[in-house]
């Protein structure tokens, strides 16, 4: 089911931190155009933390309509409370969305029972999941024995991989050979993830320069690794600079750059440090990016 380039989209935001769905509309077509295989609006990304319910769940429903089918729409609803997964992901499937992003319960610290338990009970809303392992985010791993035992479950497609950890596809394939679709989460280990059996990726990078990343995932899965590995070595200072602050800053902050969206975040996030940005924006016009200008780029 999961097999591509996935944008984890941002939410774009107009200078009063409203959502500006004007924008999002104009981001949803850049990616169709680009030939993204699907995107992900509001994950981490997107800045779910800062949305409240009811934006959370229109910006779900609105990139369902201004994806009209042109790409897979798999909707971030995941939350340390099972209750409220299980209902954001209910909305989900009911306004047409495609599967849902399902990071593991955060801050809680549930035990890998407990783990289980939540995904299993997601799982049952009857939309397809793709389980999404960042223990930079909640602080552990998705244990891969609970891994192994959701895989059984006919909703659990599939699992986005954010662990740093390439051999986690060796692990995860090992123990439940086909039956998930492994997606890299880390741009800059799609390639050797996908090297080992994954079968694609859920990219930041590709809010910025989408088309370069679909011909890259598009090669790797066709098995020519020499032509991906051209465009992996091209793109490897942006997939790096994207994290040279917590994510989504620096994806904002090139976005604006390019003048796809204003660099304009909700607290407790903010704008990059100067010398961060001044590092970024090198690595941008490096690239031939058509920048604009620094100071209009921050207005």
């Amino acid at each position: 089911m999961f097999k591509g380039t996935y944008t984890a989209l941002v939410t774009p935001f107009d200078r009063s931190g409203a959502v500006d769905y004007g924008a999002l509309r104009d981001l949803v077509d850049a990616q169709a155009a680009a030939g993204i295989a699907g995107v992900c609006p509001v994950g981490t990304t997107g800045e779910s933390p800062t949305l409240d319910y009811e934006e959370h769940a229109e910006v779900i429903r609105k990139t369902v309509e201004y994806a009209a089918g042109r790409m897979q729409v798999v909707a971030g609803t995941g939350a340390n409370s099972t209750r409220e997964a299980v209902e954001l992901t209910r909305h989900a499937r009911e306004d047409g969305a495609d599967a849902t992003l399902q990071i593991a319960p955060y801050y809680n610290k549930p035990s890998p029972e407990g783990v289980y338990r939540h995904f299993a009970e997601v799982a049952e809303v009857g939309l397809p999941v793709l389980l999404y392992n960042a223990p930079g985010r909640t602080s552990r791993d998705i244990p891969v024995d609970v891994v192994r035992r959701l895989s059984a479950h006919p909703m659990v497609k599939g699992i986005k991989e954010a662990a740093g950890d390439a051999n986690r596809v060796n692990l995860i394939r090992a123990a439940c050979g086909d039956a998930l679709d492994i997606l890299s989460g880390d741009d800059a280990l799609t390639l050797p993830m996908m090297a080992a059996g994954a079968k694609g990726v859920v990219s930041v990078a590709s809010n910025v320069v989408p088309a370069e990343v679909v011909k890259m995932v598009d090669l790797a899965l066709a098995n020519d690794f020499a032509g991906a590995l051209a465009i992996h070595t091209r793109l490897l200072p942006l997939f790096f600079d994207l994290f040279v602050e917590v994510n989504p800053v620096p994806v904002k902050a090139a976005m604006a750059m390019l003048g796809t969206a204003l660099e304009t975040y909700r607290l407790p996030l903010c704008e990059m440090r100067p010398e961060n940005r001044a590092k970024l924006e090198a690595t941008v016009r490096k690239l031939g990016l058509p920048v604009r200008e620094s100071a209009a780029a921050r207005a």
